[in-house]
């Protein structure tokens, strides 16, 4: 078992000196992958980038879901594997082990800014003031109902609650691959299901378990692309009730409008004061290996992040962007420039 650690860990090595002997001359385009939420952020960030630095070439920036971009990331070190993955949700433990198990030993964290998770829907359609427990209820595979639980009856929201349109209940949730779909669960369903007496008096360890089983009726509709997906989906059927990101619908507004949830309208105002209640930071996660060895990856990370890109009057803020504070903004860059891994 010792002599196969050993081989596992002699091979990583000699892959990485082979990487950082070889790379520059295979690739000299940073490569990234990964949130769809970030997505656009990163597009810009990247075009902006390769206008203000002629010396590098503009990155190259896909999408894929946070949870598929980190799987990239995770692979390896090598002009094979990405070097940044985007996430609009933090690694999970798991992860991390799995890139450390490949050699990804020096795994950057970078918090870009914040974003909200709206509910919309299209503008023809009604106007709906959100409660979490609403969207458990409309969700939920089993609800309880006279002391029991039941099978999911709800056909229509205002059957849920009369204060809610009446309309079929038809939710557009991102698939699994998605970092919004983490915080959706988190903070709408778990919150929601949580306030329910019958949850509240089952054991701990069976709530979640209960809290987030799905009807299967074709009511809850899982999207594994990206939000034009789900925006399409609204287009095409009229009571469609879409998750989104906060900056899609500022893109948006003129074809769908957002719910209140607990009585909040989401705006970046109402998010950098915490009254917002389903936020989230966004990140991108940088290949420290790579740094030094693909041209231009740790220049375009800090400008990621400059306050020229990112921060109040930038281009990402124009573009929906919550930006970070100032502190977070010098521990961030201090944090790249120092390669401080995770």
């Amino acid at each position: 078992m010792k002599m196969k650690t050993l081989s596992k860990l002699a091979l990583v090595t000699a892959v990485s000196l082979s990487f950082a002997a070889n790379a520059q001359a295979t690739r000299d385009t940073v490569q990234v992958a990964g949130s769809s939420t970030v997505l656009p952020f990163s597009s810009i960030a990247a075009e902006e980038f390769g206008n203000n630095f002629a010396q590098f070439k503009t990155p190259v920036v896909g999408s894929g879901g946070s949870g598929g971009g980190l799987r990239q990331f995770c692979q390896g070190v090598g002009t094979n594997t990405i070097d940044i993955a985007n996430s609009s949700r933090a690694i999970r433990s798991a992860e991390l082990e799995t890139c450390k198990a490949n050699g990804v030993n020096q795994v950057i964290e970078v918090k870009i800014g914040y974003d909200g998770i709206v509910f919309a829907s299209r503008i023809d359609a009604g106007t709906f003031a959100l409660e979490p427990v609403h969207v458990f209820l409309a969700q939920a595979a089993q609800v309880p109902q006279n002391g029991q639980m039941v099978a999911n009856p709800y056909t229509r929201w205002s059957q849920i609650d009369k204060s809610l349109p009446d309309q079929a209940i038809l939710l557009a949730i991102p698939g699994s691959n998605h970092g919004t779909r983490e915080v959706y669960e988190e903070k709408v369903i778990l919150d929601g299901c949580k306030t329910l007496p019958e949850v509240k008096a089952m054991p701990s360890g069976d709530q979640n378990n209960f809290c987030l089983a799905m009807r299967t009726d074709g009511r809850v509709v899982e999207i594994a692309g990206d939000y034009t997906e789900t925006l399409a989906r609204l287009q095409a059927q009229k009571d469609a009730v879409g998750v989104f990101g906060l900056s899609f619908y500022e893109s948006n507004r003129d074809r769908i409008k957002v719910a209140t949830v607990g009585g909040v309208v989401p705006t970046v105002d109402n998010i950098i004061a915490g009254t917002y209640p389903v936020s989230r930071p966004l990140f991108f996660y940088v290949k420290g290996e790579h740094i030094g060895v693909i041209p231009g990856l740790q220049q375009f990370a800090e400008y990621f992040v400059s306050e020229a890109a990112s921060g109040e009057g930038s281009p990402l803020e124009a573009a929906g962007l919550i930006p970070l504070s100032d502190a977070e903004r010098t521990e961030v860059l201090n944090n790249i420039r120092n390669k401080k891994a995770l």
